[in-house]
C-alpha cells in the first residue's frame, strides 16, 4: 500500500510503498478515507520537544484518521468489518494516552491504519469521513480546552486567540454552550468565518480583549506574546487555557498570576467519549467543521502551506481516493 513516510526531523515526507498491515490482538485495520492535515505534524517534523511523546522514525505520519474497518484482530468483539469508524486521539485521562496514532505507531497517511480497539468511535451516518477525520483532533481538542479545560457554560465571557482551524471550532463551541465569545487573530480576513461561527466581535491585538473582562481566555497560537497578553486581560480570578504550542517558553509575570488569582491550564486533545460527543453535534448539524481536500500525492506541499500560515480551516486528504473505480454511466 501507499504511505507518507517521515524519516526523521528536518527530512522530507516521501510516498513510499509499504506492507500492507496485519491486525494482531485487540486491533483492527481501518481503510483510511479521510486523514486530517495538523500544525501537530508539523512540530513533528521539526523536531520540536514534545515532552512525554515519543515519536518513533521512520513512521507514517497522520494523527486525524477516520474510514472503514476492513479486517479484525483476534479478541475484537465491538466492532466488526464494514464498521464506519473514526481513530479517537485519545488524550483523557492521560495515563490511557498509550496509542498515539502518527506518533507512537504509523498513522493515517496511509492507504490503510492499524488501529487499536479502544480508539475506535463509530461515525454517525449524517457525518462525513472528512468530518470524522478532522474531529478527531481538531474539533475535539477545541472541544476539551473549551467546555472541560476552560469550564465555560452560559453566560461567561471568552476570547479565543488564534482563528484556524481549532480556533474557529472554539468560537463555535463556546457560542453553543451560551457563551458571549471574541476572537482574535492578526489576520483579519479570519474575522468574517469567526463571526458566522458564533463570535460578537473580533479583534488583531490580545490586549483588546481587556474591556470585554473575559472570564475564559483561551489560547490556540501559544506564541510568548498571545500567552503573556492572555494572562494580563483575563479577569482577575479567571482562567487562561494554553493549547497552542508555537514556541517553547512564554514569560509570564509570576504576579499576574498570584496577585490576580488567574488560572493558567494546558490542555492537550480530548477523551474517547468526547470524540463521540463531537460526533453527536455535527450529526446535528450543530458543528460543522470547515474542511478543505488536498489530493494525497499533493500532501507534502498541502503541508508547507500549513507551515507558512496560507491555510483557512482544515485541509484532509483520502489516501484511497486513487483505488476508487469510476462508474460508467450508459
Amino acid at each position: 500500500m501507499k504511505a507518507i513516510r517521515f524519516a526523521g526531523a528536518g527530512r522530507p515526507l516521501n510516498i513510499e510503498t509499504v506492507a500492507d498491515p496485519e491486525p494482531g490482538p485487540g486491533w483492527v485495520v481501518v481503510d483510511i478515507e479521510a486523514a486530517g492535515l495538523c500544525h501537530s505534524d508539523l512540530h513533528i517534523m521539526s523536531g520540536m520537544d514534545l515532552g512525554d511523546l515519543t515519536v518513533k522514525s521512520p513512521v507514517t505520519l497522520g494523527h486525524e484518521g477516520a474510514g472503514v474497518i476492513s479486517s479484525v484482530g483476534e479478541g475484537v468483539r465491538d466492532f466488526a468489518v464494514g464498521d464506519r469508524v473514526g481513530i479517537a486521539l485519545v488524550s483523557h485521562p492521560v495515563e490511557e494516552a498509550v496509542f498515539a496514532p502518527g506518533v507512537g505507531h504509523d498513522g493515517a497517511f496511509a492507504e490503510q491504519e492499524l488501529a487499536h480497539v479502544s480508539t475506535l468511535v463509530r461515525i454517525p451516518d449524517d457525518v462525513t469521513f472528512a468530518e470524522a477525520a478532522v474531529a478527531t483532533d481538531s474539533v475535539a481538542t477545541a472541544y476539551h480546552a473549551v467546555r472541560a479545560a476552560g469550564g465555560v457554560r452560559r453566560g461567561r465571557t471568552v476570547g479565543v486567540i488564534g482563528l484556524g482551524g481549532l480556533g474557529l471550532n472554539g468560537v463555535r463551541i463556546a457560542s453553543l454552550l451560551g457563551a458571549t465569545v471574541y476572537g482574535v487573530d492578526v489576520n483579519p480576513d479570519t474575522f468574517g468565518p469567526a463571526v458566522e461561527a458564533g463570535a460578537a466581535d473580533c479583534f488583531e491585538d490580545v490586549h483588546q480583549l481587556a474591556p470585554q473582562r473575559p472570564d475564559v481566555v483561551v489560547d490556540f497560537a501559544g506564541l510568548p506574546e498571545t500567552v503573556a497578553a492572555a494572562v494580563a486581560v483575563v479577569r482577575p480570578g479567571g482562567r487562561v487555557v494554553l493549547v497552542g504550542l508555537a514556541a517553547p517558553v512564554a514569560p509570564i509575570p509570576i504576579s499576574s498570576l498570584v496577585l490576580r488569582n488567574v488560572q493558567l491550564v494546558g490542555s492537550l486533545g480530548a477523551s474517547k467519549d468526547e470524540l463521540g460527543e463531537v460526533y453527536e453535534l455535527i450529526a446535528r448539524g450543530a458543528l460543522k467543521p470547515v474542511v478543505h481536500e488536498v489530493p494525497f500525492t499533493e500532501l507534502p506541499a498541502a503541508m508547507d502551506r500549513l507551515a507558512r500560515g496560507e491555510v483557512r480551516g482544515r485541509l484532509y486528504t483520502r489516501p484511497r481516493a486513487e483505488l476508487r473505480v469510476p462508474v460508467e454511466v450508459a
